[in-house]
């Protein structure tokens, strides 16, 4: 079973994306390499690092000797790390990260995922031996909750048969807690979404905008059949404004 999931730079669908589990490693840089990330660019080294799964978190290796790495979280506000030039299997603990890479004068990146990662009650009466591992772990405090949230919004608050939200709607509810959302951060949040409650992917034959359509119908009945989303859990969306304040 993988644990992480590397999204190369402009990855157009599941297929390109990799995944690894724990134990497992792959190799970034300019080489192609069976199984590995290739980026392609004259400023990266031929191998460039390493990436290693470990259980809910990944480590890092910076294999260059001159330049360090930059990982940041983007949902953070500037919180990040730095991986020094020859630094090996630094621990990342980000649930989302970007990896920064400096190459000729450009700044190159891609996306690591760690949607595996755990969340238990702290309280568990004092019984011995490791906790349950929760069916959906959902961190409450993260973007993708909020889009999940907006996505099943009118079906909470007493609409069940209503249609769900186009993605531009969802952005315009985002926005007063989120000003710089956009389109491609909603799709990106949702694509994360269906990787994180482990939906399968939608046929490849069928249109971008099916797609994206069938993941947001199958996200909802899931939340809503589930309860990963409550009516409470709306309070991460701003305040619905009156008529009379329109």
């Amino acid at each position: 079973m993988y644990s992480i999931i590397v999204v190369p730079p402009s990855c157009g669908s599941v297929a390109e994306q990799l995944r690894i589990g724990t134990g497992e490693r792959i190799e970034f840089g300019r080489a192609e390499s069976g199984g590995g990330l290739t980026i392609a660019h004259a400023g990266v080294p031929r191998l460039a690092g390493e990436i290693a799964a470990h259980r809910t978190f990944w480590l890092l290796s910076n294999l260059r000797e001159d330049q360090t790495y930059v990982v940041e979280n983007p949902e953070g506000a500037g919180e990040h790390i730095k991986v020094a030039p020859g630094r090996v299997d630094a621990p990342v603990p980000f649930e989302l990260s970007r990896v920064t890479l400096p190459a000729a004068g450009d700044l190159l990146s891609f996306d690591v995922w760690a949607p595996r990662h755990a969340f238990r009650s702290v309280d568990r009466g004092a019984l011995d031996g490791t906790g349950t591992v929760p069916a959906f772990a959902l961190d409450r405090t993260k973007r993708y909750f909020a889009v999940l949230a907006a996505l099943c919004e009118r079906r909470l608050r007493g609409e069940p048969r209503a249609p769900l939200p186009a993605v531009e709607e969802i952005v315009e509810r985002l926005r007063p807690s989120w000003p710089k959302v956009s389109r491609s951060a909603v799709y990106w949040n949702i694509d994360y979404l269906a990787v994180k409650l482990r939906l399968r992917p939608g046929p490849e034959a069928a249109g971008p905008g099916q797609r994206t359509h069938g993941k947001k119908e199958s996200l909802a009945s899931l939340a809503l059949r589930f309860d990963l989303v409550r009516e409470d859990d709306l309070l991460v969306l701003a305040p619905v404004a009156s008529r009379a304040e329109r």
